[in-house]
């Protein structure tokens, strides 16, 4: 049967609508993206780290599973997870069965994001969690992680937003010959790491955030929606005043329970 013109723009105009419904919905919010980056200076004793930001769980769905599965093939020497797990405190049991699916030979170094903050999470409650799972909590705090004879600093830098970051707590004491890696959730504060770095004489080897959701929702690359805390940085990687750092899109969403343009995401770095 031939379509009236009328009939064909309206079939198009659903098809497409299907197509863009399908992409937000399900495609950049269920199947992520796992991008591998080589920061390593020789393949002596490289360090792997899997980045997970903004997990935003509300339950325990078949691409968690997925995403665990990815996580324990992988083996990585830590798994880090900068901030924004869980945004209620009700929710910290899903963020126990997530980390049941994790190999438990897998260490985990967290920080906390602006929602676990926001949504009054009971930290020493999230702590002992971590802690159950061969995890650790950092609070303005470095944890020194060895593989063979190789050690690095891994410093948890507190939430912009609901804590209070302190570069200089959490880097007292460390050694400072050994590569540093930064943790904070809110972009923004990388100006503030730079600052005291140059003053500690400690040089970030990188700078891991999040918090940004890669925007969550862009048009050719332009956000509609940009949170606080985000200052200049959307997604990728940022290279100034002598650091690098790498924004995370994350792997949920929030206030809109899809993404367009900003498909989730998940990092392994090697070091």
């Amino acid at each position: 049967m031939k379509l009236s013109r009328r009939n064909f723009i309206v079939t198009a105009f659903l098809g497409v609508f299907g197509l863009i419904y399908l992409d937000a919905f399900w495609f950049e919010k269920y199947i992520i993206r796992w991008n591998e980056f080589d920061n390593s200076e020789s393949d002596i004793e490289k360090i792997k780290l899997i980045q997970l930001s903004d997990l935003h769980l509300t339950a325990i769905k078949s691409f968690h599973k997925s995403m665990a599965d990815r996580i324990n093939k992988e083996l990585p020497d830590a798994m880090l997870i900068t901030g924004d797990a869980i945004t209620r405190n009700h929710r910290i049991e899903l963020l126990n069965s997530f980390l049941d699916l994790i190999d438990i030979r897998i260490p985990i170094i967290a920080i906390l994001g602006n929602k676990e903050y926001s949504g009054r999470v009971d930290l020493k409650m999230l702590s002992t969690v971590y802690e159950a799972h061969n995890g650790i909590l950092l609070v303005n705090e470095t944890k020194v992680l060895q593989k063979s004879n190789r050690k690095i600093n891994i410093i948890g830098i507190d939430d912009f937003l609901g804590g209070m970051p302190n570069v200089i707590k959490a880097t007292q004491n460390i050694d400072k010959g050994l590569d540093s890696i930064f943790l904070s959730h809110c972009p923004i504060y990388k100006e503030e790491i730079d600052r005291l770095s140059c003053i500690l004489h400690i040089k970030p080897k990188l700078i891991l955030a999040g918090h940004t959701h890669g925007g969550q929702i862009t048009f050719f690359g332009i956000p509609i929606f940009k949170p606080f805390g985000s200052g200049k940085y959307l997604r990728g990687w940022y290279s100034d005043n002598g650091s690098k750092m790498y924004v995370s899109n994350g792997i949920g969403t929030t206030i809109l329970p899809f993404r367009f343009g900003a498909r989730a995401s998940a990092e392994i770095f090697y070091f």
